[in-house]
């Protein structure tokens, strides 16, 4: 069987995405995949063992100018490439509109997808041949897992499970000695206070870790510096892409991060990870797996530290630290 998903964006609905297809692996004896996805997150459908081909589209950056897209023959490059096989089945596990028209009308297959009750835009059900209902009050990952397990006829059985670790790390190797901190998100609202951070990395220096600070911009890297400041166990890492932060990742001994899709990255790897929640809520997209703890200020005893972010003030580094101890024991 061969199977043709559409899953776009972001990163971590890609990722969250992952566990569907091992589970089908399971259930249908060589079941094969292509993935339609931006071009940003190429890279993480080709890391799943069962994943044939990725066929990247660039619909952020097309929308920006779409006669340079035509112009430069990218759109034609894209639908030639959905048009050179004959899936037996497509799922647009993405649920929008504009997920379900770039392969309803280029890809050759049974079109399946969310009904109207289930999908993220109720009217992108329309395009699909056959529609299945998925409670939306529940993970991502497990949305995903029985959209697929309909659409493909199985049942599932136990956690879902993401299988890329090994496309990075032998579990042979010895335990790694490195924390790493994931720092960085987009909103200034969601990082956690530096001088949170800089306490936590004292603690963990003390108690014999070194720590690794990854950065995507040039205010990230001057944050990691920051925070590196005075101690000799941290190592602000060199400007990485994706694939070498995942391998960075996939060696550590846990995690702390921010909401930030390199969280669920770390989920994915199977690393221990306390997540640190400020204004946004996790749930139904927090980290989803072994030892991911997700932590929310909200929910935490009131505390008189003033720091920026404000709504940080009641997550103090005492109480991560005692979880991050917890679940590198």
């Amino acid at each position: 069987m061969k199977v043709l998903i559409v899953k776009t964006s972001s990163m971590g609905d890609v990722i969250h995405t992952l566990p569907a297809l091992t589970d089908a692996v399971k259930a249908i004896p060589g079941i094969r995949f292509d993935w339609v996805v931006e071009e940003a997150f190429a890279e993480i459908p080709s890391w799943h063992f069962a994943v044939d081909k990725v066929i990247p589209v660039a619909i952020r950056r097309w929308r920006k100018n779409i006669w340079q897209a035509l112009r430069s023959g990218e759109w034609r490059r894209y639908r030639a490439a959905l048009a050179e096989t004959d899936y037996d089945v497509v799922i647009d596990a993405q649920g929008l509109i504009k997920s379900a028209l770039l392969v309803t009308r280029y890809s050759r297959g049974i079109q399946c997808g969310y009904d109207k009750h289930s999908a993220r835009e109720p009217l992108a059900a329309r395009f699909y041949q056959r529609q299945y209902y998925v409670d939306e009050q529940q993970h991502a990952v497990e949305r995903t897992r029985q959209l697929f397990a309909q659409a493909l006829d199985y049942e599932l059985e136990g956690r879902g499970d993401f299988a890329i670790r090994k496309h990075f790390i032998d579990d042979q190797q010895a335990a790694s000695n490195y924390l790493v901190f994931l720092h960085s998100t987009t909103r200034f609202d969601k990082h956690w206070p530096e001088v949170y951070w800089r306490e936590l990395i004292a603690k963990a220096e003390a108690a014999g870790w070194n720590i690794k600070l990854p950065w995507g911009s040039p205010e990230e890297k001057a944050r990691a510096e920051r925070l590196a400041k005075g101690h000799h166990a941290v190592e602000v890492l060199p400007k990485l892409n994706l694939a070498q932060v995942t391998t960075v990742l996939a060696g550590a001994a846990a995690c702390v991060s921010v909401d930030t899709g390199l969280s669920h990255m770390a989920a994915a790897l199977d690393r221990p990870n306390v997540i640190l929640f400020g204004p946004t809520d996790p749930g139904l997209v927090g980290g989803y797996g072994k030892d991911q703890l997700c932590l929310e200020a909200s929910q935490q005893k009131p505390s008189e530290r003033e720091v920026e972010p404000a709504v940080f003030a009641n997550l103090t580094p005492d109480i991560v630290w005692t979880k991050l101890i917890r679940i590198t024991d």
